[in-house]
């Protein structure tokens, strides 16, 4: 996934919970999250899901 800017497993994640939001939220970073090595998650901004309800949105509507 080229988005993502960096990642952080889950037990990093737990241990870092706060600075992973605070680099998503106001750096507007997309942390990936892994478990055994493959990413299972993204964390992104809420802007960042907002804007792919809009294109998903408008797609709908094309279509």
């Amino acid at each position: 996934m080229d988005t993502v800017t960096s990642t952080v497993t889950t037990r990093e994640l737990r241990d870092r919970l706060s600075d992973v939001l605070g680099r998503t939220m106001y750096a507007g970073e997309r942390i990936g999250v892994t478990r055994n090595g493959k990413l299972v998650a993204v964390v992104v901004s809420v802007g960042d899901v907002e804007a792919l309800e809009e294109f998903e949105m408008r797609r709908d509507v094309a279509a």
